[in-house]
């Protein structure tokens, strides 16, 4: 496993995280996915096929929208936990007797197979909870065909600063894990196999008219990863000075004395090469890679 990024991840917690997480889409997934799907206007060649890369916790209306987008398309799910791979076929699954599901491609559970390799692959705020980012990578990297492309969103270095500063402040424990800067992660993305990555952010203020409601709203989205975080359970006074910890640090007049916490939310795309031979005495190459070079040598009238 590679530890080189990100270095403040505990991976037994970012396991944990993976497991346990809600079955739900949180608003600012939705939204930002919402933001990204616009994105895809500038993509030249439409997909015959896409995978959606765990779209309970990445957006399920986000799924919608870019099906509407690639009506013709053929969709891949994959879900890897249960309780969510559950939430994704009552929600995406199409009952047999439905007029919806004779009305266009119905979603494929799972991931691809080798030979049905897709043309996209969604992943929407996944990457910065990745105890190995780079695995990740390698696999999205497998799941996508010859010329096709990822596209990905994730939350930055800047995220929650107001929150991080007022941690800080009163002495504790980082509020949460580092995310990685978006120069990082087009690095990773060569790294990895891909090719003329595309990186670019912007960031999100969200107000909250109390700390209980900010509170629950990082709930949903996540959870301390650090492996110097708070270990074990604080009582009810330490909930009370983070109430107020909040009331004072984050509070602001010019948005109308409500709480405002800054995301700093990072975009990318790139795509897959085909892959290289290197000039040798002798050369092994992959089975898949094989396939994968005389399929590209077809489509380009090669022979």
């Amino acid at each position: 496993m590679s530890t080189a990024l990100p270095p403040t991840i505990d991976p037994v917690a970012a396991a944990r995280w993976q497991a346990q997480a809600p079955a739900a889409s949180p608003w600012l997934h939705e939204e930002v996915a919402r933001r990204m799907q616009d994105r895809l206007q500038w993509m030249a060649k439409p997909p015959q096929s896409w995978l959606d890369w765990e779209p309970v916790r990445g957006g399920l209306q986000a799924h919608a929208l870019v099906a509407q987008r690639y009506p013709q398309a053929q969709s891949w799910v994959h879900e890897p936990q249960a309780q969510r791979a559950e939430a994704a076929h009552k929600a995406l699954g199409k009952a047999w007797w439905s007029m919806e599901r004779w009305a266009g491609k119905q979603p494929r559970f799972g991931l691809p197979a080798a030979g049905q390799e897709v043309d996209m692959l969604w992943a929407n705020m996944q990457l910065h909870m990745a105890a190995d980012p780079l695995a990740l990578l390698a696999q999205w990297h497998k799941a996508l065909a010859v010329d096709g492309f990822v596209m990905f969103s994730c939350l930055g270095p800047d995220t929650a600063q107001e929150l991080r500063d007022a941690y800080q402040q009163a002495g504790w424990p980082a509020a949460g894990h580092s995310f990685t800067d978006m120069h990082d992660w087009g690095d990773m993305l060569v790294q990895s196999g891909f090719a003329e990555p595309v990186m670019d952010m912007e960031r999100i203020t969200l107000t909250f008219a109390s700390p209980e409601r900010l509170l629950q709203e990082l709930r949903e989205l996540g959870c301390n990863l650090h492996p110097q975080r708070f270990a074990g359970l604080r009582g009810r006074q330490w909930r009370l000075d983070l109430h107020q910890l909040l009331d004072g640090a984050l509070r602001l007049q010019e948005q109308d004395g409500q709480l405002a916490l800054t995301f700093e939310v990072v975009y990318g795309h790139a795509y897959k090469p085909a892959p290289r031979v290197r000039a040798a005495g002798e050369s092994s190459v992959p089975l898949d890679d094989m396939r994968a070079m005389l399929r590209q040598g077809r489509n380009t009238g090669l022979r």
